[in-house]
């Protein structure tokens, strides 16, 4: 199995081609960015992502990003999904993650929705799963395992700094059986939390030991998991960003670190462990 890896651009500033030529020369495979929102946009980037031959991870949001607009029910977000797998489609990508639904909704709108919204997904005949993110519905693992009781067809991508943060613990824990779960992801988000955030200030941080090798270790369960599925390759995104997520020092608002700098150090770390996760 082969590691791909893919640079996000969330927090990003620059333009794709930019972007792109930053990521080729820091060893990057491809690019994981949300879709772009006008025709004209969407045009050029399909140009090019073909013309340079880089694999693309189209994100997209049901209602609003990042969080649903709270009037919005099942039928606004299945409506809205279904013109954004169009034009998700446009750009040609390997996946499509979609960050769907309302942390709100009864799980029997939970299950209608994503029931519906496999279904939509198959038209589209683009490859999709469903990113694990606070304030969506899949925002808490015991949510996520009933649904996979209801809809054992759901595939994820696996983002489970959210996770923590939702539980307040690492979830490590002899009683915490993820497996239904990590049997079902396609993609891996590779950001760093802790029990009290969805990203620490650097990964790399002696303080952080433990979050990051909980991390890791998550990660090895779904590669072995996609190993007996059969996958040829595993794709995964480091992703570092904005927002809240990157600490500030207080009065100066300074931050801690530089973002593209945390990706890279996350992209080269992992690069190693998958070395030693495939040379066992």
């Amino acid at each position: 199995m082969r590691l791909e890896l893919f640079r996000t651009l969330w927090g990003y500033r620059g333009t794709w081609q930019q972007a792109i030529d930053e990521l080729l020369s820091a060893g990057f495979d491809g690019l994981e960015a949300r879709v772009p929102e006008t025709a004209a946009q969407r045009t050029s980037n399909a140009r090019l992502l073909r013309d340079q031959r880089v694999p693309y991870i189209a994100t997209l949001f049901t209602s609003t990003p990042v969080l649903p607009r709270q009037s919005d029910g099942v039928e606004e977000h299945l409506q809205d999904l279904a013109h954004k797998l169009d034009w998700a489609a446009e750009l040609s990508p390997n996946k499509v993650n979609i960050l769907a639904g309302n942390d709100r909704w009864p799980m029997a709108e939970q299950v209608e929705f994503f029931g519906r919204a496999i279904e939509l997904g198959k038209a589209s005949g683009l490859h999709c799963c469903f990113e694990i993110h606070r304030g969506r519905s899949l925002y808490s693992p015991w949510v996520t395992l009933e649904l996979i009781r209801h809809l054992p067809e759901l595939r994820f991508t696996s983002d489970i700094s959210h996770w923590l943060v939702t539980c307040e613990r690492l979830l490590d824990d002899p009683a915490d059986d993820l497996s239904a779960f990590v049997e079902r992801v396609e993609h891996i988000q590779a950001r760093v939390g802790y029990d009290q955030g969805p990203q620490v200030p650097h990964p790399g941080a002696p303080e952080y030991a433990d979050s990051l090798a909980f991390h890791q270790r998550h990660w090895e369960s779904i590669w072995h998991s996609q190993e007996r599925r059969g996958h040829s390759s595993t794709s995964m995104t480091p992703e570092f960003g904005p927002d809240g997520y990157l600490h500030h020092l207080p009065f100066t608002d300074m931050p801690v670190a530089d973002l593209w700098q945390l990706n890279q150090w996350m992209a080269t770390c992992e690069r190693q462990h998958f070395h030693r996760f495939t040379s066992r």
